[in-house]
């Protein structure tokens, strides 16, 4: 996971800000040459006021009154998006950003009602009442401002906060980080677009495009995230194909339509725009979503994992031939000969035939073993043993050195990749053990169902300046990283301490 700092945060938003005035400001300036090109040369709304033998002005009937229309709501959109939002978002100034908001939309509700008095003239003596017929110009501007101002609330909102509240759904929890940029990127787009439409379209007709659009997209979406993430890997982890796929979310989809059907039954009798964004919804989702979801998972997701096996396979034999070479050094046979030639001396042959042994038997499982990609759990730590015991015979003479193992016997089935769990005692012995000074080694390992739990801790000394690996890491240590990560991703927790006195390491392992 990449954590952006401060700063790159901070720079981040001010372009995503930028970027959105800027296309703001692109569609007011359309917008602009749109109403200029309909008064110069277009009959704009002169029509109604022709049938209804009233006196028609392009310009106090049309092009003022646009303009003012569309004025306001582009700059009433750059406050709420850019100055009161942000601010409530982070609970600064609560109190006078909501008073500026709603001091903002009230002026909105009045000019866009006057504008329309002007604009839509020929209504007002389509009413007997003209107190009546003002009453339904203001009606109409405010529920078309209150609704169209509480979006572009929400989006600001959205935008600020939008990532945290994805991040608290207990669903999306179990996807990574990528799922929840993904689905805040798709609705940042859809309310987008929906704020678009609901500039573009009238309040008093024409809206089926907007109710289309408040209903299809989210909808279509949910079921694109919940395919490729949910439903496409099952399927194909059962080695279903897309045969079963298709007809599966064609039955999803319309249970999905019958429940949206249920829901919204009572707003059926107000127009054709529920029915018909639902049977566009129905459509969509069969016919557009459901086959795309497969494309995408197909040409993305498959090829990830094919990328991610050849790196798997090139980071495994890279690692292994590291390891191998690491393991067999001149380093470790000279300290390992000059402990068996020293045992010889002092002691029978007894012992120095089985350091001999454990040295041959280790020999063997890094040259023939190692190769494998997974070994039973037993081996490895019978390697491990081998080990520590024959680092034993080199330490025993020092009173000083303290070796604790407590390594439970594996009688179970589970395999782990060979030669994963060595670099950490390797690296306590050659950096931990000390003949003149003292120093000690714990390791503990144990299994309980099928996770591994593995501690090393050994003490620090100060090594002499002519020591060969006063400057050198850990045999290993980077490269048991980065087949840990290659290996077992997310199935590993592996920590590392370091003070003053002691270098501490645990790995929690969940194995197969």
């Amino acid at each position: 996971m990449i954590i952006l700092s401060g700063e790159d945060t901070t720079m981040k938003t001010k372009s995503i800000n930028q970027l959105e005035f800027w296309i703001s400001t692109a569609l007011y300036v359309l917008a602009l040459i749109g109403i200029c090109t309909s008064t110069s040369y277009g009959t704009a709304n002169a029509y109604r006021f022709i049938e209804n033998h009233l006196e028609y002005s392009r310009l106090t009937n049309f092009f003022l009154p646009e303009i003012f229309k569309i004025s306001i709501l582009y700059i009433s959109f750059l406050l709420i998006n850019f100055c009161f939002m942000p601010q409530l978002a982070r609970k600064n100034n609560v109190v006078l950003n909501i008073i500026l908001t709603v001091m903002v939309t009230g002026v909105s509700v009045i000019i866009w009602m006057v504008a329309n008095t002007y604009s839509q003239a020929d209504r007002l003596i389509e009413e007997a009442d003209i107190n009546h017929a003002y009453a339904i110009l203001f009606g109409e501007a405010f529920t078309y401002i209150f609704l169209l101002y509480l979006l572009f609330n929400i989006y600001a909102y959205f935008k600020e906060r939008g990532k945290s509240l994805l991040e608290k759904i207990p669903f999306l929890k179990r996807f990574k980080t990528d799922i929840l940029l993904e689905i805040f990127t798709s609705a940042k787009i859809w309310l987008i677009t929906l704020m678009v439409f609901a500039v573009v379209f009238s309040p008093t007709r024409d809206y089926e495009f907007v109710v289309i659009w408040l209903i299809a997209p989210p909808v279509n979406i949910l079921l694109a995230f919940y395919s490729i993430y949910e439903i496409i890997p099952g399927l194909r982890k059962k080695g279903k194909r897309f045969g079963r796929y298709f007809w599966g979310n064609v039955v999803l989809s319309i249970l999905i339509v019958l429940l949206l059907l249920i829901m919204l039954a009572a707003f059926m009798r107000n127009g054709d725009a529920l029915p018909i964004a639902l049977i566009f919804t129905s459509i969509s989702l069969v016919c557009i979503t459901t086959p795309l979801a497969w494309y995408i998972y197909k040409h993305k997701f498959e090829k990830q994992t094919e990328i991610q096996m050849l790196k798997t396979e090139l980071g495994k034999s890279d690692a292994s031939l590291n390891f191998l070479k690491s393991q067999i050094n001149p380093h470790f046979l000279f300290n390992a000969l000059n402990t068996l030639f020293g045992t010889a001396l002092q002691e029978n042959a007894e012992r120095t035939g089985e350091g001999i042994q454990k040295l041959g038997d280790m020999m063997r499982f890094m040259l023939h073993e190692n190769t494998q990609d997974k070994i039973s759990l037993t081996r490895e730590v019978e390697y491990l043993n081998n080990y520590i015991d024959l680092q034993k015979l080199r330490t025993s003479r020092s009173g000083d050195i303290r070796i604790e193992a407590h390594i439970e016997e594996q009688l179970n089935s589970l395999q782990i990749t060979p030669m994963l769990l060595i670099p950490f005692i390797e690296n306590a012995f050659k950096h931990g053990i000390s003949l003149q000074q003292p120093s000690y080694i714990k390791m503990t390992l144990q299994t309980k169902e099928k996770t591994l739990f593995f501690d090393v801790s050994n003490s620090i000394y100060i090594k002499a300046d002519n020591d060969p690996e006063k400057l050198k890491s850990g045999i290993g240590l980077e490269n048991v990283k980065q087949r840990l990560a290659l290996l077992y991703p997310e199935k590993h927790e592996l920590i590392i301490r370091e003070s003053a006195n002691e270098f501490f390491v645990h790995l929690t392992l969940h194995l197969d």
